[in-house]
């Protein structure tokens, strides 16, 4: 089965479980940020921004970096430029973290910038639960066969269905797990946020130090798993995530040591 069906509506599972992603984030956040500010309901002002701009951010990201699996269904950028409402067609094509990152981050400023709210300390309140809604996504790639690597012989090597392979690999039935590595380092990165944010360590971090780790840290994992990745997405020829995730890494970065050293001076 593809998805869940509703009626005449069949909701696909990569959509189904990013849906609970952004749920169990934001329930974790709202724990967090009654921890915090003792008032919960902060997360209504922050939650429609947050999933409204990092919705768009993905899918724009999907659109103008179309994957190779969505290039061979003619899903290219001209056809989505040519067809403009097939854009907002959550069930054509799909989304692309790095645009979820840049879309979300936005929509958490102008929501901090509305709400005269301070913007690096609700970063590193939401950090934790925007990784959660990462590891739960990824399970909707096992069902729709989707973000799987370069063909494997090892054991725990995924079957993929003919009719999902890429173009040149029909005949090879293996394929390394990509989805649940990312959702296995993510699981881990999350443990290591949670117990950083809540341990003493937290009082010594500059605040958004939680939030640029988050970043350090994901932009590694995602980096180091694109060298598997078979679904590239190919701007030119040049396959643009690792480029993003290199920058992204070493944006964070340097915005930790600036933030670190002037704590320390």
């Amino acid at each position: 089965m593809e998805g869940l069906p509703i009626g005449p509506f069949l909701l696909r599972w990569n959509g189904v479980f990013i849906a609970l992603g952004v749920a169990c984030g934001g329930f974790i956040s709202a724990l967090r940020l009654r921890q915090r500010y003792q008032d919960s309901e902060i997360i209504l002002y922050l939650f429609t921004p947050i999933v409204v701009w990092g919705w768009l951010g993905a899918r724009l990201w999907h659109v103008f970096t179309p994957p190779l699996s969505s290039i061979e269904l003619d899903l290219t950028t001209t056809h989505y430029l040519s067809h403009p409402l097939d854009i907002l067609a959550a069930w054509i094509g799909g989304y692309g973290i790095p645009g979820a990152l840049l879309g979300g981050t936005f929509g958490l400023w102008l929501a901090a910038r509305k709400e005269e709210l301070p913007f690096w300390q609700l970063a590193d309140i939401l950090a934790p639960g925007a990784l959660l809604a990462q590891v739960i996504g990824r399970v909707g790639n096992y069902f729709n066969q989707e973000i799987y690597g370069l063909p494997t012989t090892l054991p725990w090597g995924i079957f993929i269905e003919p009719q999902n392979r890429l173009n040149g690999f029909e005949q090879i039935e293996f394929y390394h797990p990509l989805f649940a590595y990312e959702m296995i380092l993510n699981a881990l990165a999350l443990v290591f946020l949670l117990r950083l944010a809540g341990g003493a360590y937290a009082e010594k971090l500059p605040t958004g130090g939680v939030f640029l780790i988050y970043l350090t840290v994901s932009s590694a994992i995602r980096f180091s798993l694109e060298f598997l990745r078979l679904d590239k997405a190919l701007v030119n020829g040049v396959n643009i995530n690792p480029i993003f995730f290199t920058l992204l890494f070493l944006l964070a970065g340097f915005l930790f040591y600036k933030k670190w050293s002037a704590q320390t001076l």
